[in-house]
Parts: structure tokens; C-alpha cells; sequence
């Protein structure tokens, strides 16, 4: 009786070693991406979310700007569950002010608040979508050469003097034209050239909830259900939608919360 016990205590000490080992690429501070790796047919919940794990055991998650509560990763193995709890580290952000705009591009006006709408909608559906792919575990790159950052991620926004949303991207300032590489591998999910806010919008999935945006684009090369590929040119640096001149706005999503693009791009 007491060996069998003992062989019980050891097998849950084996599988309690087996389930506890993850790894994690990435920073537990706001706005971050963070790439898990742990033992393949692991299951894994990111607080209460279930996340899809590759064959080779990679997960991805990301914390919101405003997160002011731990994760809780929930690790399980043939039966046997852990729970790791990791503090997230708050942020300072930024405040930008941008004055002398025209009244349009602070207050849109009531007759197009139907667009906008139906315009969110469709962007939504793009960023809602989970596949297996896994190319979100690629290094990304720099989309535009030799442009010059003029918005960063999570800076409240004060335009003519009113606080709005804050800004969830990160602008590479470039002469309208410029041509655009893709960050990563990826998937078309949506391709529209004239959106009210953002203009010239491409969303890309890199599986797993993982998403980039692409916005205020001049011209668009690709289109939906497209495959690219790294690097590959996929349209021109533009001044389309709300934009106060030529740049590109590149976001970063984990399903519907925005992540840094900075904290990502080399």
C-alpha cells in the first residue's frame, strides 16, 4: 500500500514538472505581446480564454494598454493542471497634441456615423478571426525604410484641445508613395481603400488571434484570402482617411485588445 503511494506521489510530482514547463517570450507589461511555449497536446487558458496551441507547443496572447489586473496562465497535461500568475507592469504614456485641424477630423459629422459603424464592423470581423497558422512566431521587420516615428502606441490623443481615444499604433512618417513591405507571413483577412478613419486599410491574420493593420494607405497591391509573405511589397505609404499628412499607422491585435507594434518590430 505504501509503495503504490509512493508511486502516486511521484507520478503526480512528474506530471506536475511536465505541466509547469512553459516559457514566455515577452515582457508582462502593458501593451505587450507575449509568445508561450510549452509541452505539445498541452491546453492552455490565458485568464478564463481558452488559446489554440500549435503542434509544436506555441501559444500567443497580449495584455491590453489599460490592464491593471495579473494573468493567469492555466497549463494543463494529460489531466493535470497549473496555474502560473504574472504580475503586469503599468506604463506612462505619452500625450499628443495636435492643433488647428479642421473640425472633421476631431468631431466626424452625424451623416457618416452609419459608415463608421458598418465600416467597425467589418474590422471587427477580421480581428475576431483564429486560425492555426503560426507565423506569429517569426521575427517581424520594419514596414517602411528610412521613415520617422511620429506616433507611438498608447499616447492619449488631445486634438483642438479635446481629449480622444488614445492612439493605438505606431506611424512611420514617410513621402506619399513609399513603398510597403509586410511585417510577417500572413493572410488577407480584410482589403478596403477608402475607410472613413483609416483610408487604405489592410488586416493581415498570422493565426491565433494574432493580427497587424496597415492603414492610411495610397495605393493597396493584395487582396482578400491572399497569401504574402514576409517582406513582400504590398502597397504605398498614403494620406488616405483621417490622416494629417503622408504615413503609415501599423497596429498590432490579440483578437480585440491592442497591442504595441514596438514591441515586436526589429
Amino acid at each position: 500500500m505504501d509503495c503504490k503511494i509512493i508511486k502516486y506521489f511521484l507520478l503526480l510530482l512528474f506530471f506536475s514538472f511536465k505541466v509547469s514547463a512553459v516559457e514566455f517570450n515577452g515582457k508582462f507589461i502593458q501593451g505587450h505581446f507575449i509568445i508561450g511555449k510549452t509541452e505539445p497536446n498541452s491546453k492552455i487558458k490565458i485568464d478564463k480564454k481558452q488559446v489554440k496551441v500549435s503542434k509544436d507547443g506555441y501559444f500567443a496572447f497580449g495584455l491590453g494598454r489599460d490592464r491593471k489586473y495579473d494573468v493567469v496562465i492555466t497549463i494543463e497535461k494529460d489531466g493535470v493542471k497549473k496555474k502560473i500568475t504574472k504580475k503586469v507592469q503599468k506604463r506612462k504614456y505619452n500625450i499628443q497634441r495636435i492643433d488647428d485641424l479642421d473640425e472633421k477630423q476631431v468631431t466626424p459629422p452625424e451623416e457618416v456615423y452609419e459608415r463608421i459603424k458598418l465600416e467597425n464592423e467589418l474590422i471587427a470581423e477580421a480581428r475576431a478571426i483564429e486560425t492555426d497558422l503560426d507565423f506569429f512566431k517569426d521575427k517581424f521587420i520594419i514596414p517602411v525604410d528610412d521613415a520617422i516615428i511620429t506616433g507611438v502606441y498608447g499616447s492619449q490623443r488631445i486634438l483642438n484641445g479635446k481629449p480622444k481615444w488614445p492612439h493605438y499604433g505606431l506611424d512611420f512618417a514617410q513621402k506619399e508613395g513609399t513603398p510597403v513591405k509586410a511585417m510577417l507571413d500572413g493572410i488577407v483577412t480584410l482589403a478596403e481603400p477608402d475607410l472613413y478613419y483609416s483610408g487604405g486599410t489592410l488586416i493581415f491574420d498570422h493565426g491565433h488571434g494574432i493580427s497587424t493593420l496597415y492603414m492610411h494607405m495610397h495605393e493597396i497591391f493584395v487582396e482578400k484570402g491572399q497569401k504574402i509573405n514576409q517582406g513582400d511589397i504590398i502597397g504605398t505609404v498614403g494620406s488616405t482617411g483621417r490622416a494629417t499628412g503622408p504615413h503609415l499607422d501599423v497596429r498590432l491585435n490579440w483578437f480585440a485588445t491592442r497591442l504595441d507594434p514596438a514591441t515586436v518590430i526589429n
